[in-house]
């Protein structure tokens, strides 16, 4: 990340950028990092060739940092967007951490367009519940399901596929609540009452013992509920058909 000597060291820089060169692109700082004004004019192969040869005549002034950047004086579509920033990772050992957007239209966009996307993945993987789940409550699912939260101790999960719960299962789950026995139920901290898999059961006591440490899963094998910890992404592991 930036430090106070290296902003110190940037606006230096940027004040003779911004003092030597009038071109198509200027150079400023900002509270988040770097924003760059981009000349509405010109046509944007020019705008790549003034910002490559600006990174690269500073990189060694540059050295190495982290900033968010700011692009403005022209709309940009995402490619566009991926080139500049390409262009300057490319020319500079500047990593870009992301791009911060001040049009408020675009960003209302762009929030209905990723939830529409989830509302889409939840259709055909299963539903998502954002919450935690307290004694005496009770979620029921006719497919797999995400929880993003805590299951607490007397609360009640079942769902005709997957459980995954993003968050402590403290309480009681039933994955496969159909009579199947390939379901998985995943937490990222499990310490649970009781375990439910297709027709198999197991019963932790009521001390909320963890099974172990980090992400584990439990799955149905010989008969038995087993438990296991998680060593890649559980995401990679499960179907949620």
């Amino acid at each position: 990340m930036v430090t106070v000597q290296d902003s110190g060291r940037m606006e230096r820089i940027l004040r003779k950028e911004g003092s030597k060169l009038k071109s198509r692109v200027v150079i400023k700082s900002s509270k988040s990092g770097m924003s760059i004004i981009l000349d509405p004019d010109c046509t944007f192969e020019e705008l790549l060739s003034d910002i490559a040869a600006k990174f690269k005549q500073n990189a060694r002034f540059w050295g190495s940092v982290q900033m968010a950047l700011m692009l403005e004086g022209r709309e940009l579509t995402a490619a566009e967007e991926f080139q500049i920033v390409n262009t300057i990772t490319e020319n500079s050992s500047v990593e870009i951490l992301c791009l911060i957007d001040q049009d408020a239209q675009r960003i209302e966009r762009c929030e209905k367009a990723l939830n529409q996307k989830l509302m889409e993945l939840s259709y055909r993987t299963g539903q998502f519940y954002r919450g935690d789940l307290h004694r005496g409550e009770s979620l029921d699912s006719e497919a797999s399901i995400v929880i993003i939260g805590d299951v607490l101790h007397g609360a009640r999960v079942t769902a005709r596929g997957n459980i995954i719960i993003l968050g402590t299962l403290k309480g009681t789950a039933h994955a496969g609540i159909s009579g199947n026995e390939d379901a998985v139920v995943v937490a990222l901290e499990m310490a649970p009452l009781q375990l439910k898999i297709g027709t198999c059961s197991r019963q932790y006591g009521d001390k909320g013992r963890k099974l172990g440490k980090g992400p584990m899963t439990a799955f149905v094998e010989n008969g038995m509920i087993c438990t296991k910890a998680m060593k890649k992404s559980f995401f990679n592991m499960i179907n949620f058909n």
